[in-house]
């Protein structure tokens, strides 16, 4: 990615390190905004980009799975860029598992300091979710890792488990995330919360959440129910194919993933499959409300953001950050979890009464423009970094002392 220079040198000079996803997702898309509006701050920014794509036959799978722990051709890829560009930052994102964890004492070891954002409970939690049959699960979060392997909770495979398992426990007893880290991102305060308890030090956890260039107010007529995301488990199509059942009006779903086949035909559903980002912030602002049922935590979905800057309200589980995220009867509505008789009286409440869900939309983009439009973000994010090369400076003296 190529740098945005003006006649001054960039102040900093930031490699973003990723690794993609085989079916594209918000955190893949949350990576490019980043570096592209670290870039027009007018930073030096080249990206490692690698993709699971490239994982492609069972030879394929059995090395990603005994090198997850220590991806030697992955790191490799990053600290060639690291002798070619010569970052002041390393900022990982993805890094399982073509890249692995030990890609920060290797950049550490090389110069530059390292940064990482959680975008989600993997350093903790094989199916990274802290997830399990349905509900939160806490188990590895303080214990040992290795319980997900009876419960097979990565992608219901213990031998997969195993090897995530053992990525999990090799850089928890060798302190890759206490002493190879100079600054982690957390998206909110719930996750920093979860991420302390996992033993990650307090002191270098920074809350940052993921920015969003500014669409402007939509002044459109405002119809329907929307949801848009990954059609999987965790956030719960089946809860929101009962309430849609119990309401008037269809409920839009855009977006595509392994329920898609189940919810065709569900009554109350209107499936539109996955479409362009433009069409996807154009329903998003012409929608009365957008819906997130999920059982999970959630980091912070880039859905939720898009629909607080379009002013649309959003009706969501309270259920870990999202009951931080929406302050219920100001911008959107909270629901329990799991429950479609919730679900169904909270999408009713946003239909018939159009000047309560307006007033909502006019909160929820007011609470946008003061948290996460991309000026804001990219200034916390860049403070991050100027207190990380402290840190990394710091701890270079006392080394040398």
């Amino acid at each position: 990615m190529p740098a945005s220079r003006g006649t001054d040198a960039p102040a900093l000079r930031v490699l973003v390190v990723h690794n993609r996803y085989q079916i594209r997702g918000g955190e893949d898309a949350v990576v490019e905004r980043e570096a592209a509006a670290l870039a027009r701050a007018g930073c030096g920014v080249e990206a490692v980009f690698v993709s699971n794509d490239d994982i492609r036959g069972p030879v394929d799978r059995l090395r990603t799975a005994l090198e997850a722990a220590h991806a030697p051709r992955g790191i490799a890829r990053v600290l060639e860029a690291v002798r070619s560009f010569r970052p002041d930052i390393v900022h990982a994102h993805n890094t399982f598992p073509l890249i692995s964890p030990a890609v920060h004492a290797a950049v550490r070891a090389a110069g530059p300091a390292t940064v990482q954002t959680l975008h989600n409970f993997r350093v903790a939690c094989a199916g990274a979710m802290l997830m399990r049959d349905g509900a939160p699960c806490e188990t590895c979060l303080t214990g040992s890792p290795y319980a997900a392997v009876r419960h097979g909770c990565y992608r219901g495979s213990r031998a997969g488990s195993l090897a995530v398992a053992r990525m999990i426990d090799r850089h928890r007893r060798a302190g890759t995330w206490t002493r190879s880290v100079d600054a982690f991102v957390a998206l909110t305060e719930f996750a920093r919360g979860r991420f302390i308890a996992a033993g990650l030090p307090a002191d270098r956890i920074a809350v940052k959440p993921n920015g969003l260039a500014d669409p402007g107010p939509s002044e459109a007529r405002r119809d329907g129910i929307l949801f848009a995301g990954r059609l999987s488990r965790e956030k719960e199509l089946e809860t929101l194919a009962a309430a849609a059942a119990r309401l008037d009006a269809p409920v839009a779903v855009v977006g595509d993933g392994p329920l898609r086949a189940d919810l065709v035909g569900a009554p109350g559903l209107r499936l539109a499959g996955p479409l362009p980002a433009a069409e996807v912030q154009d329903r998003m602002a012409r929608a009365a409300a957008l819906v997130v049922p999920s059982l999970w935590y959630e980091g912070l979905p880039m859905v939720v953001v898009e629909a607080f800057a379009a002013g649309t309200p959003v009706i969501a589980s309270r259920i870990g950050a999202l009951a931080d995220l929406i302050e219920d009867g100001v911008t959107g509505l909270l629901v329990t979890p799991g429950d479609p008789d919730d679900l169904a009286r909270a999408c009713h409440r946003i239909l018939a009464d159009p000047p309560a869900a307006r007033r909502m939309g006019a909160a929820a983009r007011a609470a946008y423009a003061r948290s996460w439009t991309e000026e804001a973000t990219t200034a916390s994010l860049l403070a991050i970094y100027r207190r990380a090369l402290a840190s990394r400076s710091t701890a270079g003296l006392k080394s040398a002392s």
